[in-house]
């Protein structure tokens, strides 16, 4: 009988993000694992200590001394392999997460003595911790210092790097002319690096909007009242240092809930990202079907990849392949969590507990994507002899000019001019047009000289318009990463 692989250790990943792809997603585990939750619960736990303590806010609470303040956040800090397993084993007698973080805080404070010395009062505020709470209270605030953390820190970054990446592809290509589809038929020649500029001015566009996010947080309690706080403690202003303390951690302050902060803001940013995912994915198949037209040239050792398995003489297209698949995974995942988490049951159910656990391998696909994406085009090197090919066999799309420059020609007061697109219709549709036979039929038209001379010079790969030119437009549509990470005040262009 076979091994039974559940059983061998270490222990094998289940998913692919823990395991194939465990060297590119990495960065997002100091974030978003159930480590990093923990670690965010426990820090949430010891400001909350010592926002009541050392603000005076608990009537004969002891203030707290540097030094034990310096020890109490030195906890998170320090959380480490030991750590999570002792937690672990707490949680497996609880069976609850955060009453396991509040006990393995309690321990903790026990414990002080022996670093702090025999004066200190850490050891008596074991009832101090997780006091007024409920368990939402501490992980709607964790949740939003994780998902703050890995959005800014890991994400961001990464996206920011792919569109400022695809910028510069169009800078570099902006005049390169190439054969428009429109319907995927021959139309209107555009230049590759125009596309590209689209391309990165649109996910610019996300960009900016998720780095304009509201992270947002509350801790009022079991229905949202204040009710235990305002018995215990009455003569305290709870709604304001609710207040104090949500902005003590960076987020903002949500006034109005009930037991569980309404996760609106995840929804919106998970919408955000999972729009950029999509215009990604719209770029990984037209870079695709550009490489099966021979527009673009992969070289493997960039791109770190071998070919076919069978067929040598194939360059597999695997980086975009790649990314297509992870970006359909993570959009599925962010359109469920935006879809459930805006939802609960009158004061609160449990639902979002679950759901909210799928924030990591939403994002760590996203991620997986873009890491491809970046690799797949820094592997590309463009070919212009397909190129040029393409565009010297549509002279049919030049159509389009004469016939403007017809009706142009026609309120200027030029005769002879009438039903332009008819005529054009007659010399293009369903046929192959060649140089000479667009040539003939602008002489045949009595066009006023200057505009049959700028017609006849006309070929498919100059007629570009302004294409190279909106190139230019990258040079203030694509933000900074400091003005994403630092100035969220940026308006949407």
């Amino acid at each position: 009988m076979a091994l039974d692989l559940s059983q061998i250790t270490p222990p094998i990943a289940l998913t692919p993000l823990d395991g194939r792809y465990r060297g590119v997603v990495a960065p997002l585990v100091d974030s978003l694992s159930e480590a990093a939750l923990n670690r965010a619960r426990l820090t949430v736990e010891i400001e909350w200590l010592i926002h009541l303590t050392d603000g005076g806010i608990l009537p004969g609470a002891p203030r707290l001394t540097e030094r034990e303040i310096t020890y109490l956040r030195a906890i998170p800090d320090s959380f480490g392999a030991e750590d999570i397993t002792e937690l672990s084993e707490i949680e497996a007698e609880t069976r609850h997460d955060v009453k396991a973080v509040e006990y393995f805080l309690k321990r903790r404070l026990a414990a002080a003595r022996e670093e702090l010395g025999a004066e200190s009062t850490l050891p008596g505020l074991g009832e101090v911790v997780h006091i007024f709470c409920t368990s939402e209270d501490v992980n709607n605030l964790s949740y939003a210092l994780i998902v703050k953390d890995a959005i800014t820190r890991t994400w961001l970054p990464a996206a920011h790097a792919l569109t400022a990446q695809i910028a510069d592809l169009a800078r570099a290509h902006r005049d390169v002319a190439m054969l428009s589809r429109t319907h995927g038929q021959p139309a209107t020649p555009t230049t590759l690096g125009k596309e590209l500029a689209v391309t990165a001015y649109r996910l610019s566009r996300q960009l900016r909007r998720i780095a304009r996010t509201t992270y947002l947080g509350k801790i009022n309690g079991a229905t949202g009242t204040y009710g235990a706080h305002t018995i215990a403690v009455p003569d305290v202003d709870w709604p304001q240092v609710a207040r104090d303390f949500v902005e003590h951690l960076g987020l903002t302050f949500t006034p109005l809930t009930t037991q569980i902060e309404a996760h609106d803001w995840q929804a919106e940013l998970y919408a955000d990202v999972a729009r950029f995912n999509r215009i990604c994915h719209n770029l990984a198949t037209d870079v695709w079907t550009y490489i099966s037209l021979g527009y673009f040239k992969q070289n493997l050792a960039a791109q770190g990849s071998t070919g076919s398995s069978t067929m040598p003489h194939k360059v597999n297209p695997i980086r975009f392949e790649n990314a297509e698949a992870n970006l359909e995974i993570s959009c599925a995942l962010l359109d469920t969590l935006g879809a459930t988490l805006v939802t609960s049951r009158l004061q609160r159910d449990l639902t979002d507990s679950t759901t909210q656990r799928n924030v990591a391998p939403a994002l760590g696909h996203s991620f997986l994507a873009i890491d491809n994406i970046a690799r797949g085009l820094a592997g590309l090197d463009v070919d212009p002899v397909p190129l040029e090919a393409d565009l010297d066999s549509a002279w049919e799309v030049l159509g389009e000019a004469v016939q403007q420059a017809m009706r142009a020609a026609l309120v200027a007061g030029a005769t002879g001019m009438e039903d332009p697109y008819e005529r054009l219709k007659e010399l293009t549709r369903g046929r192959s047009v060649s140089a000479q036979d667009m040539r003939t039929f602008i002489s045949s038209l009595g066009l006023p000289d200057d505009v049959e001379a700028r017609l006849r010079d006309l070929t498919p790969a100059s007629y570009t318009g302004r294409a190279c030119e909106l190139v230019a437009e990258l040079d203030y549509l694509v933000p900074t990463l400091e003005e994403l990470t630092g100035d969220t005040s940026v308006e949407l262009t």
